[in-house]
């Protein structure tokens, strides 16, 4: 009996996520869009899905790459910044990174970026060597002033990076950055970005067995088809075949499109996917180039 219970949870992937943060609803949305759901309970840290064979994990976000190199889980959802940093500090341990980035997932931008007080002329990186930096990843940022054999010292802060040089604790700061106002409220000038981050989907470094291979292969490609698909619209409609290269110059914007012939052979079908909104004057600009019956539609899923 025991064997058979440890057999069926092998046979499950368990996805970590954040249980709060700003990638937490989103994560939750990417995964509902890929046709998981879990019902949630009040600090509830572990969900089993009902009719699929996933797990949730709910948990802070600088967690999840030892989960996943631990062999707690086999997939997360983390910022680039986060695995990037536990990976970088192994790094310097001597090891090899055993988390790696499988997709990146569109949401959650922003950016690791230095930056310096206003009043302080940027003369660039030959500045910062006997400098003071403040940050809360001084793994990928000694990796990057390594990199550039700048020799700087790194001050590890676990928050309010951008107080440090008033403070007097550093002479310039390398923070998160998304909006820029926390760094301007503070009178700091981003000047070099060290790492550009977004949510990404993690995974163990290690290879699955063939089971747990298969359902890993199948939620990616739900997965692409969500990314591929995420603010697009198909665009449809039918057009005299001499027509097709006009039509085809004032769709730069869109995917290689398909074309299928009609019933009277001097005729095409064609539709296209778009990213983002078709504007009003590009399907007007279509219909005088010979589209009829054009139509702009929603797509919610689709695989490849």
């Amino acid at each position: 009996m025991a064997d058979t219970a440890l057999q069926a949870v092998r046979q499950r992937l368990r996805i970590a996520i954040q249980k709060n943060g700003r990638l937490a609803e989103p994560a939750r949305a990417l995964l509902s869009a890929c046709g998981l759901a879990w019902r949630e309970q009040r600090d509830q840290l572990f969900c089993q899905a009902d009719d699929a064979p996933f797990d949730l994990l709910l948990v802070r976000d600088d967690d999840i790459p030892r989960l996943l190199a631990d062999g707690h889980c086999e997939l997360g959802i983390v910022g680039r910044n986060v695995l990037g940093e536990a990976c970088a500090l192994l790094r310097e341990q001597g090891g090899e990174p055993a988390a790696v980035e499988l997709r990146a997932l569109g949401f959650g931008a922003c950016r690791l970026a230095l930056a310096v007080p206003d009043a302080q002329p940027w003369t660039g990186f030959a500045g910062l060597a006997g400098q003071r930096i403040a940050t809360s990843h001084p793994a990928l940022l000694r990796a990057w002033l390594g990199e550039r054999g700048i020799d700087a010292r790194v001050v590890t802060l676990s928050g309010s990076v951008e107080i440090a040089p008033r403070l007097g604790q550093a002479e310039a700061v390398c923070d998160l950055v998304s909006s820029g106002r926390t760094l301007a409220a503070n009178r700091l000038v981003p000047v070099e970005d060290v790492l550009a981050s977004e949510a990404v989907l993690a995974g163990a470094g290690q290879p699955l067995d063939a089971e747990r291979g298969a359902l890993l292969d199948g939620l990616l490609r739900r997965l692409d088809g969500v990314l591929r698909t995420r603010d697009r619209r198909l665009l449809v409609f039918r057009a005299r075949r001499a027509a097709l290269p006009g039509l085809l110059a004032l769709m730069p914007d869109a995917e290689p499109p398909t074309v299928c012939p009609t019933e009277d052979g001097d005729s095409v079908s064609l539709q296209a996917l778009w990213p983002g909104i078709v504007p009003w004057q590009r399907l007007e600009a279509l219909e005088r180039a010979g589209a009829r019956g054009l139509m702009v539609l929603p797509v919610e899923r689709m695989l490849a």
